[in-house]
């Protein structure tokens, strides 16, 4: 039976609060880690009210629910060489999204996964090594984080990353909105809802990433195994199906003060269905809209900008706009062919709690006229779908959050979201979306 209080969670919060603290005992060193152990454990518990619902589909939010997520995460690290490094994640989930993670593009929380369990189960999220060749020139101090081992690095590298790991780790990253633990929930905050990055339905793949560091700018490419069916939990060997990612990034100052953008640009090659050839083919043969029967060899591309910007020793801004080819199902990430946010964060040095953090966003997420056809033909996306379509608009999504620092190793975050036409149908919503978020780490 689901627990809107998981003890695994708690268990996990406790633990990483004492380690935390402990930690925090040990004087700071610039020796290089031969190895680390981190660990985070979140709890969210996320519900919806009512809001107009006049029918549903399979694939449809529904009023008046609440549901929690929890996830406790290891992260075990070390160097077998100069440069080198050896990072595994054990995870333990367990939990649902509202509707089990359906009814919205822009979905109301990350961490919810496209499977959900009442019980816990064990996950070994990632798997990787990660290779950081110097070019020479100036060295700069490496913290020990989590998936990061502390230390120095050449400003000017090389870095390769093979394994398991997340598209999201290495590509269309933000210091503002990026970490559903940290920062906002909403999946088309945390990353652009339009880039349809390579993932299992619990968002990891596996594949190789090469970034190139040279002064102020970053070149980063990565190839990808997708899922074996469009949304599927189970991930290419060899790819069979792939994505192609490429960013390159600039870093700058304004006024003194941090900031960088980032172009980005996907291309997935696996076999997908035009939407106006399962409809063409629904239609000949008088079935369902499906579009397994016309999947064929195809391919998909899209691209995005990402960008933040410091504007005050406390307030930054950040804001991303995406489009993917919109004639195409997309495969492992979420319905969304073009979109578009601007946000903000402060931190909350002004009233005296500078670990506070205060943040903001405004998301409209949209669909091509082919994708609009196809459901309200009765299609099913990844994550929307209510059996009809007659009256289509944007996905307008507000978020705002307030995340209070109770010690450095244990946060809760309050957070409101506002989503107008969810799953672009102007039939239902608006829906507003609470949240607590209680978060972890060492």
């Amino acid at each position: 039976m689901t627990r809107i209080v998981s003890r695994a969670a708690l268990c996990g919060l406790l633990l990483f609060a004492r380690a935390a603290a402990a930690q925090d005992l040990a004087p700071p060193t610039d020796t290089p880690q031969d190895f680390a152990i981190h660990g985070q454990a979140t709890l969210v518990a996320q519900g919806v009210g009512g809001f107009a619902s006049p029918y549903a589909g399979t694939n449809s939010l529904t009023p008046h629910q609440l549901k929690e997520t929890a996830d406790v995460t290891a992260y075990l690290g070390a160097r077998p060489w100069g440069g080198g490094e050896i990072w595994v994640n054990p995870e333990i989930d367990q939990g649902f999204g509202l509707s089990n993670t359906l009814g919205v593009a822009g979905f109301p929380s990350a961490e919810a996964y496209k499977v959900g369990k009442a019980e816990p189960y064990f996950r070994l999220q990632r798997a990787f090594f990660r290779q950081t060749l110097g070019l020479g020139g100036a060295r700069e101090a490496v913290a020990g984080i989590a998936n990061q081992l502390g230390g120095s690095r050449s400003v000017d590298r090389v870095v390769l990353t093979i394994g398991k790991f997340g598209v999201g780790d290495v590509f269309d990253t933000n210091p503002y909105a990026h970490d559903p633990r940290g920062d906002f929930l909403n999946w088309s905050v945390v990353d652009t809802g339009s880039f349809d990055y390579a993932a299992d339905a619990w968002g990891y793949t596996t594949g190789i990433a090469a970034e190139l560091y040279r002064g102020d700018w970053t070149l980063r490419t990565g190839l990808f195994n997708l899922s074996t069916i469009p949304n599927g939990e189970r991930l290419e060997h060899g790819f069979g199906q792939y994505q192609l990612d490429a960013e390159v990034e600039h870093r700058h100052r304004l006024a003194g003060r941090p900031g960088s953008v980032r172009f980005g640009f996907f291309r997935n090659r696996g076999n997908f269905s035009r939407f106006d050839e399962a409809l063409a083919y629904a239609a000949a043969t008088g079935g369902a809209v499906d579009p397994s029967f016309t999947r064929r060899r195809l391919t998909r591309i899209g691209g995005y900008m990402n960008m933040d910007q410091a504007l005050t020793d406390t307030l930054g801004l950040f804001a991303r706009v995406g489009v993917s080819d919109g004639s195409i199902e997309p495969y492992d990430f979420t319905d969304i062919d073009r979109t578009a946010q601007i946000g903000a964060a402060l931190n909350g040095k002004g009233w005296g709690r500078a670990q506070d953090r205060v943040g903001l966003a405004l998301v409209a997420n949209g669909i091509s006229a082919e994708h609009r056809r196809y459901l309200a033909a009765g299609g099913l996306g990844v994550l929307v779908g209510d059996g009809r379509l007659p009256n289509a608009g944007t996905e307008e999504i507000a978020e705002a959050y307030y995340d209070v620092a109770l010690t450095r190793a244990l946060a809760v975050t309050l957070d409101a979201q506002y989503v107008g036409n969810p799953g672009y149908n102007r039939d239902r919503g608006p829906a507003e979306v609470f949240a607590l978020r209680v978060h972890g780490a060492f």
